[in-house]
């Protein structure tokens, strides 16, 4: 990958994503910018950088994972940037979260995901750059520029490399991921099942059934997202009772609540693959994690130089 001038530019990383800001630093072969978030005792706290950011394009590295701190951290970057006289201010949200939140499913509900992208609007933020959003249409949410990377450029490689293509089958959890599951199963030449589940309320799945067939087969479950790990343990489950040879599974964001851990521990999954775009709350034997921070580093450089990035995606 080619250098930056690191004059020109500067990343920056709210608390809950410096480990992946750093790694993404190290890529680039820049240092991670100096910036003290301060706590006061009644919950409040503040954000000043430590350096000058006149005129310079500003990278806020900030996954919106739970609770409501970490937007509001990082609210406050885009905010103080703005008036410290940044040049651009690019928000790299590896995760960005309240997007289950993409519509009216019901009455008298809020658009969560718009709200956010309004709030990060009105904030400053000149570009976006994030990856596999719950929903592709929140892109449209946003008047700046959207850069949507894919966890697919990270998985692919470590699929073709660990799977054997004659047996494999990719499956989605749910009908919501078959356009994803699909571009998996045309991109590596294998066929596809889809799990049909309905819920009796969030977090709760009711009933679920397989379509397709999985005997003898080894199966790749497909997610963006697990968070009580509840769909997706029970469709591996459900994998294995209906004659499949093994079940694994791969999702790009390890939101991981409680009893997500639990569940995946004694489920059939032999294998859970994840990237770091939310550091893991605890570890588990059956979780691995692939960075995803030389795709953001490259995103970020060819940013800063005026590239296209379209060749960054493995599927689109």
């Amino acid at each position: 990958m080619t250098t930056t001038n690191c004059d020109n530019f500067a990343v920056f990383a709210g608390e809950s994503s410096r480990p992946l800001a750093e790694k993404i630093c190290a890529s680039l072969g820049c240092p991670l910018g100096r910036m003290t978030t301060e706590h006061f005792a009644d919950g409040e706290f503040s954000v000043f950088y430590e350096e000058s950011i006149r005129g310079k394009d500003i990278f806020l590295v900030q996954s919106t994972i739970p609770n409501a701190d970490n937007i509001m951290e990082l609210l406050l970057m885009i905010d103080a940037a703005k008036r410290a006289s940044a040049h651009y201010i690019t928000a790299v949200i590896p995760y960005f979260g309240w997007a289950r939140q993409d519509r009216k499913d019901k009455p008298r509900v809020s658009i969560g995901a718009k709200l956010i992208a309004d709030m990060l609007g009105s904030a400053g933020i000149t570009r976006l750059i994030t990856m596999d959003l719950h929903a592709d249409q929140i892109q449209g949410f946003f008047n700046v520029p959207v850069d949507h990377l894919y966890g697919s450029s990270i998985f692919l490689d470590y699929i073709e490399k660990t799977y054997s293509m004659d047996t494999l089958t990719i499956a989605t959890p749910d009908v919501g991921g078959t356009k994803r599951a699909n571009s998996y199963a045309k991109h590596l030449g294998v066929p596809m099942v889809i799990c049909h589940k309905s819920r009796i309320r969030a977090n709760e799945v009711a009933e679920m059934r397989i379509i397709g067939d999985v005997e003898g087969r080894d199966v790749l479950l497909v997610d963006d997202i697990v968070d009580t790990a509840g769909t997706i343990t029970k469709a591996a489950n459900l994998m294995l009772e209906n004659g499949a040879k093994s079940v694994c599974a791969m999702a790009t964001h390890p939101v991981l609540s409680n009893p997500a851990i639990e569940r995946i521990e004694a489920s059939a999954l032999t294998e859970m693959l994840f990237t770091d775009s939310i550091p893991l709350k605890r570890t588990s034997s059956k979780i691995h994690v692939l960075s995803v921070a030389d795709l953001f580093a490259e995103a970020i450089r060819r940013v800063c130089n005026h590239e296209s990035i379209s060749t960054l995606y493995s599927m689109q």
